[in-house]
């Protein structure tokens, strides 16, 4: 079946990623501070763009990106298990460190009038956070998992997301003992990988999930390899360097989610505008610091895809490089 045909028969623009067989490596946002916060349904493009809350972090955000500090704002939709009538949750992970393995959290039930006071603390006044104490909450949960079921901004988002975020929600949260939240959440990019899920702490992006890997993506107690071809990458780091870290990821095992690692692209092509290579090195330590050193690979186009970025009938698609690790050495 030619994409054209697909794209004409479902709509649906992850249907179309999926078939051509797009590998979601290298997607996922590079990010230093994740900033979730509980609107009530429907996120509507009106309701978004006039809640006085988002005003002030939209605000917030763009100081920061001058900064070159990368946030990324989601909403979560409140749960009648997790949410507290008359509070507002706010989550807040940060990186660290510029080497480090897990975002560190802090959470807060906070009252409305209180909120923008509290955002603003976070994200520009760190210093005065300990008037929000009493509404700081202990961190029993030990992993969120952040589904995108956002049919608002794109129907393929809704239609693959709710069905894998209900059953992560009630067949695997609810029997975690309160360690594992399982969240619906606002857009963060890639409609075409839907079911698409944000793993915190590690900051790890997950696409075109399926109920039969759920077990791995969960328990962790399956080869690594299982996941591979749904993982679009660790947020700690960008594109390139998302597309080693899964090919140490595969050699290293799941004690690699514990090993503090920073990277960086030591040169790249410049004769085009989507790099066709790029030569990256990433520095590596256990948790124990008994173990440490470098990787360095080579990532180079292996060829092309045709993809769809959005749902829709009269969607273009459009063609997307695909890349490969060559020459991976150890240090």
């Amino acid at each position: 079946m030619t994409s054209q045909k697909v794209l004409g028969d479902c709509q649906f623009c992850s249907v179309i990623s999926k078939a051509n067989k797009e590998d979601p490596i290298g997607t996922a946002n590079k990010a230093d501070i994740y900033l979730i916060t509980e609107i009530p349904l429907p996120w509507t493009e009106q309701q978004l763009l006039t809640n006085p809350v988002i005003q002030q972090v939209f605000s917030l955000l763009k100081e920061l990106q001058e900064k070159n500090i990368r946030a990324i704002p989601m909403a979560i939709a409140p749960d009648k298990e997790y949410s507290v009538s008359e509070y507002t949750r706010v989550i807040y992970y940060h990186r660290p460190a510029q080497s480090f393995a897990k975002f560190e959290k802090q959470e807060f039930l906070i009252p409305e009038s209180q909120l923008t006071h509290l955002v603003t603390a976070l994200l520009k006044h760190p210093d005065k956070i300990h008037q929000f104490e009493s509404y700081r909450q202990p961190s029993n949960c030990n992993r969120e998992l952040m589904i995108c079921t956002h049919g608002n901004v794109d129907a393929a988002c809704a239609r693959f997301g709710f069905p894998i975020y209900q059953k992560l929600r009630q067949e695997y949260a609810a029997k975690s003992n309160g360690k594992l939240r399982v969240w619906r959440c606002s857009h963060f990019g890639g409609h075409q990988f839907a079911p698409t899920c944000l793993d915190l702490p590690t900051g790890q992006f997950w696409a075109h999930l399926e109920p039969e890997i759920l077990d791995t993506l969960v328990q962790r107690n399956s080869a690594v390899a299982q996941l591979r071809q749904f993982y679009r990458g660790w947020s700690g780091f960008a594109k390139f360097e998302q597309i080693v870290e899964r090919e140490i990821w595969m050699k290293q095992g799941w004690e690699w989610l514990n090993y503090q690692k920073s990277g960086q692209v030591i040169a790249q092509d410049t004769a085009n505008e989507d790099a066709d290579w790029a030569e990256v090195r990433i520095d590596f330590i256990s948790p124990d610091s008994n173990t440490q050193g470098s990787y360095e690979a080579k990532v180079e186009v292996c060829g092309s895809v045709m993809t769809a970025l959005n749902s829709g009938k009269e969607q273009p698609l459009q063609s997307v490089k695909q890349y490969r690790v060559t020459q991976l050495k150890k240090y």
